[in-house]
């Protein structure tokens, strides 16, 4: 057990290849009214406009509707029966009264073809009504932070108190592709359902995003239209380990808009490595029949900074002057920390690479007392 530790720091500068830095002058026009490019890795906001504009969203709605179907899929994957109830007009994955899919397929529904129909069958299913589902959706959108939206549809069809902006759709699209079934749902160009009624019905529904194909890095996204709205994107794209999401509301151009902020995003971000594995010390143990233990690292890290961050990453060893027995292999006695501007971005667990059992005799506790005070003040 660390009775005390004592940060023992030794900053330096990383060395890095030389990259070009983004500027605000280079950064893309959009045709969009309001937009964002948001680095999940950074947790920054590499562009905007208009963010925290309140506009309607459309469809772009059902990333909130198939994420909460999906997290009630995850614990039931209810059969739903299509009622008249949840009959909606617009866009629909065309289920008929009577037809009986599962929750998880109705999410499918919805991130392919948009379907209105599918976002009511979901929301009626989980919550009862419109309005009660409604609640659920701005108690999660309240809880990712999303501080400038209303949910009052699960489609999006337009509704007067019913909005959000381009800095909380992508807050909300960050959040929901942490959730595997969604990322997974989201990133596939065609998706299969098998109905449970009429059983024999199968249908391959094509996802309307068609960054999926337009661009090599989309991961996932969801379209929306209305004409009040406007064209709506809000999209997620991969590259080199860099994760950004891209938010167009009332874009004439979304797809290229989007092409251009992934690739501005892409251009501005550096990937740091950190290999610590050539560290190693001894650290003595008090009340052990050791005098020491070797201490080191058994992986390297990395993580994703501005280019222009790129030199300000300080690196901190954290480590105890001893450490009290037992000690078992693979116990974690310290750290190596990497911080940005005081913030740490990155760690490495500092662990034992031996057993340090008792001293063969139980000592006292002034004797171990004494061996501390040794160990740290040399008497």
């Amino acid at each position: 057990m660390l009775k005390r530790i004592t940060a023992l720091i030794i900053s330096f500068s990383l060395i890095l290849s030389t990259a070009v830095v983004c500027r605000a002058e280079d950064s893309p026009s959009t045709a969009a009214q309001a937009a964002a490019l948001y680095c999940v890795d950074t947790d920054e906001f590499l562009y905007l406009k208009n963010p925290d504009k309140r506009l309607p969203m459309a469809s772009t709605t059902k990333i909130m509707t198939a994420l909460l179907a999906l997290e009630a899929a995850s614990k039931s994957d209810k059969i739903v029966t299509f009622n008249k109830a949840m009959i909606a007009e617009g866009s629909s994955m065309g289920i008929k009264l009577g037809y009986k899919l599962r929750l998880s397929d109705l999410a499918a529904g919805m991130m392919t073809v948009s379907g209105n129909d599918a976002a009511n069958a979901a929301a009626i299913a989980i919550s009862g009504s419109y309005e009660k589902f409604a609640q659920r959706m701005n108690g999660k959108a309240k809880a990712i932070g999303m501080n400038n939206t209303n949910f009052v549809t699960p489609s999006g069809l337009d509704d007067e108190n019913h909005y959000s902006c381009a800095r909380d759709m992508a807050l909300l699209m960050s959040f929901a592709m942490k959730n595997k079934a969604f990322s997974n749902l989201s990133g596939k160009k065609n998706v299969k359902v098998d109905y449970v009624f009429p059983a024999d019905l199968s249908v391959t529904y094509s996802n309307h995003n068609r960054l999926l194909s337009l661009y090599r890095y989309c991961t996932g996204g969801k379209t929306g239209y209305t004409k009040r709205a406007g064209r709506c994107l809000v999209t997620s794209a991969e590259r080199d380990g860099k994760h950004l999401i891209a938010v167009t509301i009332n874009s004439g151009d979304d797809w290229n808009d989007h092409i251009k902020l992934f690739d501005y995003g892409f251009a501005c971000l550096s990937s740091v490595s950190f290999d610590d594995t050539p560290y190693s010390r001894r650290v003595p143990v008090a009340g052990s029949c050791k005098e020491s233990v070797d201490v080191g690292v058994m992986s390297s890290k990395s993580c994703i900074v501005k280019k222009e961050d790129s030199d300000k990453v300080k690196r901190e060893i954290l480590l105890p002057q001893f450490v009290y027995a037992p000690i078992k292999r693979g116990d974690t006695l310290g750290r190596i920390v990497y911080k940005l501007n005081g913030e740490e971005i990155a760690c490495n667990e500092l662990i034992a690479l031996d057993d340090c059992g008792y001293a063969e005799r139980e000592k006292s506790l002034f004797e171990i007392i004494g061996e501390a005070f040794k160990k740290i003040f040399g008497f």
